[in-house]
């Protein structure tokens, strides 16, 4: 039974509201102390604050991975392999700066699925700058979507078809710098702890980092085109390889836009576009069973991006709406090439309670 695991999801969303200002004289305050507090720093003609301390939150969260790997040889193939789209649910329990919490697999409650996964995501959202790191291990879980073997092979009967030859796994973190954060809020899309009270938009920059395993079969899936398609179609030596190790190093630009359309809604955008110097080892097979594996390195530039997309609606005590991060990379060589597309999809609804200081007073005073 250990084979269905129910996946742990730990979140940590930095949203750091302003500092308040009071009309009592504060004492000077360390150098240090300022930095920090330079993080939350809000135009508040632009941006409300964060009026409480503690919140509390549903979220669903859906998951799609999807590989394509290829030859750009004359004899061009093509394989491309994604999973059933995961659902997880669960709660989350947040203070101030931070949210914590965790989603069960709803596809594995009842064993529905024999596949083995494992997800860690967190994000930390402050008005100046902001972070993801993330790590994902799938194994046995992979349907083949599509697949080109070459010219005159009908390979319709492989479309859905599970296939156990694929594990994957990916290990990555991104830092990013927004320019005009005193206007401009990330957190009001993402981690719920400001409100964007008027429409603006602002350019950030930001590197990254990436680490890609993929183990592929491919023994396995010559043997499952021979079952499905009742003839043996050889694939081309660049598909012929027992495991990949990529390594993403990258350096991004983007812009970003927070629509205010209504009372209370905001509707964010953002893409960012990066030049990604990317090395890998890989593990192939010559053509003779009597040889032994070759390894290869190759090292290039490619283009990849991040988009985050999100639609909220919040009055500062309660909350709802949904948010999508899809991140794609693009490997290219002289004869092969893989392409990667990975995101998550989150509705949610949440609840902020315990007033800070200065909004505790104010309430007070009313």
């Amino acid at each position: 039974m250990r084979k269905y695991l129910t996946i742990l999801l730990l979140t940590m969303t930095l949203g750091v509201a302003a500092s308040d200002s009071l009309s009592v004289e504060k004492p000077k305050r360390s150098w240090l102390a300022r930095f920090v507090d330079s993080f939350s720093e809000v135009d508040t003609n632009y941006v409300e604050p964060q009026h409480y301390n503690w919140a509390l939150m549903l979220q669903s969260i859906n998951t799609y991975d999807y590989y394509r790997i290829s030859t750009t040889s004359d004899n061009n193939q093509s394989i491309s392999f994604a999973p059933t789209i995961g659902i997880r649910m669960g709660p989350y329990f947040g203070w101030r700066w931070i949210f914590l919490g965790y989603t069960i697999d709803l596809r594995n409650i009842h064993f529905f699925s024999g596949a083995r996964k494992l997800e860690i995501d967190g994000s930390i959202y402050s008005s100046r700058f902001g972070a993801d790191i993330f790590y994902r291990r799938s194994v046995d879980d992979y349907k083949i979507r599509h697949a080109y073997l070459g010219e005159g092979v009908n390979t319709e009967p492989l479309k859905g078809i599970d296939f156990d030859g694929l594990n994957v796994s990916i290990t990555g973190v991104n830092f990013y710098y927004i320019f005009n954060h005193k206007r401009f809020s990330y957190p009001a899309a993402f981690a719920q702890s400001t409100c964007q009270k008027i429409s603006c938009g602002t350019w950030m920059v930001g590197m990254g980092y990436l680490k890609n395993d993929i183990e592929f079969d491919y023994k396995r899936m010559e043997a499952l085109a021979k079952e499905r398609l009742g003839q043996y179609v050889k694939l081309d030596s660049s598909l012929m390889f027992n495991r990949i190790k990529y390594t993403d190093i990258n350096a991004s630009v983007g812009y970003a836009y927070n629509w205010v359309f209504a009372r209370n809604w905001l509707l964010c955008g953002s893409i960012s576009m990066a030049l990604a110097y990317k090395t890998s080892l890989g593990e192939t097979e010559r053509t003779s069973d009597s040889q032994k594996d070759e390894s290869f390195d190759f090292g290039n530039f490619n283009i990849d991006g991040i988009g985050r997309f999100g639609i909220v609606w919040n009055n500062t005590k309660w909350y709802a709406g949904a948010s999508a991060i899809v991140r794609a990379y693009n490997y290219h060589k002289s004869r092969f090439a893989a392409n990667n597309i990975f995101g998550d999809l989150s509705i949610y609804v949440g609840l902020n309670f315990g007033p800070r200081g200065p909004y505790k007073k104010k309430k007070v005073k009313e």
